[in-house]
């Protein structure tokens, strides 16, 4: 007897047409990512296997928690380099950063510290999980008139939005480019960020796809997702909207 309920067949991960993720925490050590070098090695295999050539590695500048800047993420990004070469892995890494905008940030941008970019002179930054961030139109104005190209990092993921989704016609008119987090189209931040990343896809307003990889979590995560991300994903590259082939 066969059953009227047939098993939903699962997709394979293939991100190989996206090339580069450019957003992770993959440099050992310095934020709430990889703690080591042996875990960034595993991780950026398990990358790979799904399909990625090469890693934009962000770490969080938050002042609070994270006192990064040019020469603590430069150490550890060359550790990672020295850890690969050992290991005979010749993978593309970039170093980057993933920017909170909070009074820290303010002072870079005053005192015109080089930040550290994506790609030319694109900036990713972050808003608070828990509130409207204070005078963030004005710190974003403030960017572009230093010359920066300012990336907002994973904004399904800011739940505030969810009561007034104005703000982000608001964001894209002022000329943010918007990064979603893959892991969002799975449920895994939770319900409302996937229904906020269903919003910002129909409305055509992601740029950029990211892991946002911390950990193994993570990793597994992305790893068992083919059913939830690989028709998103094939239909913004077939958009011609996804900047990520590029990088």
């Amino acid at each position: 007897m066969f059953s009227i309920f047939k098993k939903k067949k699962k997709v394979p991960v293939d991100l190989s047409a996206l090339g580069t993720d450019m957003h992770s925490h993959l440099l050992p050590g310095i934020d709430d990512g990889s703690p080591d070098t042996e875990t960034s090695l595993q991780l950026i295999a398990g990358l790979q296997e799904l399909g990625y050539r090469k890693f934009i590695t962000t770490p969080h500048v938050l002042w609070d928690m994270y006192k990064n800047d040019a020469n603590t993420i430069g150490a550890a990004y060359q550790e990672l380099q020295l850890a690969l070469q050992e290991n005979n892995a010749a993978v593309p890494i970039k170093a980057a950063a993933e920017y909170f905008l909070d009074e820290h940030f303010d002072e870079l941008l005053e005192s015109n510290t080089p930040l550290l970019t994506l790609h030319e002179n694109w900036v990713l930054v972050e808003f608070s999980f828990v509130t409207t961030p204070l005078n963030f139109k004005e710190k974003l104005f403030t960017m572009q008139m230093k010359g920066y190209q300012p990336v907002l990092a994973h904004p399904e993921r800011y739940l505030y939005f969810t009561s007034d989704k104005r703000w982000y016609d608001e964001l894209k008119n002022a000329g943010c480019y918007f990064q979603l987090n893959i892991l969002s189209l799975t449920g895994y931040y939770g319900k409302a960020s996937l229904q906020l990343a269903h919003y910002l896809l129909n409305k055509r307003y992601v740029n950029l796809l990211g892991t946002d990889c911390h950990h193994f979590r993570h990793l597994n995560s992305l790893q068992s997702a083919g059913n939830n991300i690989m028709q998103p994903v094939q239909s913004l590259l077939d958009s011609g909207l996804l900047l990520n082939p590029m990088l």
